[in-house]
């Protein structure tokens, strides 16, 4: 069922009649009939040498849709070889989900590394899937069980109310004259149910809120009294279509009110030429995210937000959460607790087929990096409409993973024995300011730099972190042109006093250059040699920690040295004893690690540019010759 979730939209009417196998193949996929598409493609493929790509990518999507990932993986990879990098990304990630789905691991991350020449989002690739390595050789936070009041049809999005369940399912028998083209299975109804009773038998929800086509996920405010739910768009009980013979999906709000539903209407974002669903509530009930595959998005369907008032009504218009929420793929099923939105995606780095993430809700509108919930509230399967009870680490989430009851279950999810010893937070600061530093990276790595938690700092330059037992955590603070800080942590076999208001403070770069004649250079005091000598001294050393703290806390940075020497002596030797210094000093950086590719030159100078009238043979103060024996340590990357 998940396939058709964000937009569960319907094409009754085909609109001419076919000729051809492959027309009538067209149709029956036009028509969400896949299974019919199918046999029909498949004789079409088996007729020819060399099926044509569009019957290639058809077979491909066909059997994405119905969940045959092995057939899928095989069709996908026939186009893959076909087209290259041209294959477009969307089919490139349903090749490496269902390659994933059929544990063809290897040869997915092969593939998301040749696809992904972009260095930004291989990078987000590449930090996902260390974040998923290293929890995949800890132990699992949670343990999982299937719920008994499942069904051999499709269950899922579940939501609490009162005291009890409501959910998705397409268990109504009754309806099996009427069948969703896309499964074969009945439209979907809103059950209630009460998970802890085993023997409590699901009943539909609300007296009078079915309809003869889908009702599906819903969102419940806190008082339990306003609803958003997700329906197709129906005019007198029959599916009211758009210009395409398409019934696209809609969210409606309405009031719950002596077991009925009253008050219902639209919401004011929701158009018949695309399909909105999945409605979630913030916790403060002030905003409502949803997914939908609206104009302007990044995939085949995108997390939006709308901000809502206090009566519940949608105010102003919806915001797509960018692109480090939303990807070409599928983004769906969003639920926000407190500051953390979870989220489905076969977009992000997974185990395959749609996975559960987590990102941090940040200041202005902003999203940490997705990271993988991992085994076992993932599968290689389809995972999706997570949602926790509220002051609990439990929950429930759907699945069609092996081993369950039917198309898609409810599962219920309980927190492993807690693990984490330190709640540690502080505050980072400009150094040469003391102002607070927002949306600073603060990233948690175990010894073996594995990425353990990412978050940012907030307008106060706050940040907050729980900490694992028994375990040295490498805390790394980093912004853009500042310092980075790096702290360690060691934690115990048993909890500690929370380790509070803890300050950090990074220096910006522009603190430590000064610009000269338009050239940037590390802003040092003069670099002392012993007279006719260029060997490093003591002195000379206080200075270069500088130039190693710039090179050190900004790897992208290259310079060049250049050393002069006052117009005292021959002009020759001058030059001489510069450039040796020169090159002492890059010896003495690459001595300290500085790698000696990010020292373009060294080069000595002598008294060819002098910095004021004391040339040869002009009386100079000691001073004024002193101005002229300096070390330029040039900038020429950053």
């Amino acid at each position: 069922m998940k396939k058709s979730l964000f937009i569960l939209s319907i094409l009754f009417a085909s609109l001419s009649v076919a000729q051809s196998k492959e027309d009538r193949a067209d149709v029956y996929f036009e028509d969400f009939k896949f299974s019919e598409a199918i046999k029909l493609y498949s004789s079409v493929a088996s007729e020819k040498r060399k099926p044509s790509l569009h019957v290639i990518q058809r077979l491909a999507d066909s059997y994405f849709n119905i969940n045959d990932y092995q057939n899928a993986k095989n069709w996908y990879s026939k186009l893959y070889s076909i087209k290259g990098k041209e294959v477009g990304e969307s089919n490139l990630i349903k090749l490496v989900q269902s390659l994933k789905a059929s544990m063809h691991i290897d040869r997915a991350d092969e593939l998301l590394k040749e696809y992904y020449t972009n260095p930004t989002k291989l990078k987000m690739i590449l930090l996902q899937k260390a974040y998923l390595d290293s929890i995949s050789k800890t132990k699992p936070k949670y343990t999982i069980k299937n719920m008994p009041f499942n069904s051999s049809k499709s269950d899922f999005a579940p939501a609490m109310y009162s005291r009890g369940l409501v959910f998705a399912s397409a268990r109504d028998t009754a309806k099996s004259n009427k069948l969703y083209p896309w499964n074969k299975q009945p439209y979907l109804d809103l059950y209630f149910t009460n998970p802890k009773q085993e023997d409590f038998v699901p009943e539909k929800f609300l007296e009078n809120m079915e309809s003869s086509f889908h009702d599906a996920t819903i969102a419940i405010s806190n008082n339990g009294r306003t609803v958003y739910f997700t329906r197709n768009f129906i005019k007198k009980n029959k599916l009211n279509a758009n210009a395409d013979g398409l019934s696209n999906m809609q969210i409606l709000k309405g009031t719950i009110a002596d077991n009925k539903l009253v008050n219902v209407m639209s919401l004011s974002f929701n158009s018949k030429n695309y399909s909105c669903g999945h409605p979630a509530l913030s916790a403060d009930g002030q905003h409502l995210y949803f997914t939908s595959n609206m104009e302007g998005g990044y995939g085949s369907s995108d997390i939006y937000v709308v901000e809502l008032s206090a009566s519940g009504d949608v105010v102003g218009k919806p915001v797509n959460l960018g692109p480090t929420i939303n990807t070409r793929g599928r983004e769906m099923f969003p639920f926000v607790d407190k500051d953390e939105l979870y989220f489905s995606s076969d977009g992000h780095y997974g185990l395959g087929g749609l996975d559960i993430f987590a990102s941090k809700i940040l200041p202005n509108s902003e999203y940490s990096l997705p990271l993988n919930m991992g085994k076992p509230i993932n599968s290689n399967m389809d995972d999706f409409s997570f949602i926790r009870e509220v002051a609990s680490n439990s929950g429930y989430i759907a699945s069609n993973r092996y081993g369950g009851m039917g198309d898609d279950d409810v599962y219920h999810f309980e927190g492993a024995k807690p693990i984490n010893c330190l709640e540690y937070s502080g505050n980072v600061y400009n150094k040469l300011t003391k102002q607070p530093l927002e949306r600073v990276s603060v990233a948690i790595y175990d010894e073996d730099d594995r990425l353990l938690q990412n978050s940012k700092t907030d307008v106060n330059g706050y940040y907050n972190f729980i900490l694992p037992c028994n375990q040295t955590s490498k805390i790394v603070f980093a912004k853009d042109k500042y310092s980075k800080k790096t702290i360690t942590i060691e934690t115990q076999e048993n909890p500690e006093e929370p380790s509070l208001n803890n300050k950090v403070y990074l220096t910006p770069f522009e603190s430590l250059v000064v610009k000269e004649d338009n050239v940037e250079k590390i802003k040092v005091d003069p670099i002392y040699f012993d007279y006719d000598k260029y060997d490093i001294t003591p002195r000379a050393e206080i200075e270069l920690q500088k130039v190693l703290f710039v090179l050190n806390e900004f790897p992208k940075t290259k310079i060049k040295i250049e050393s002069h020497t006052d117009s005292r002596g021959k002009d020759a030797y001058n030059l001489e004893l510069s450039d040796n210094r020169a090159k002492s000093t890059r010896r003495y950086l690459v001595s300290k690690g500085i790698d000696i590719d990010r020292i373009e030159s060294a080069n000595g100078f002598g008294e060819l540019k002098l910095k004021n009238k004391c040339s040869n043979g002009v009386k100079c103060s000691e001073q004024e010759h002193l101005t002229n024996r300096r070390s330029d340590f040039i900038i020429v990357a950053k």
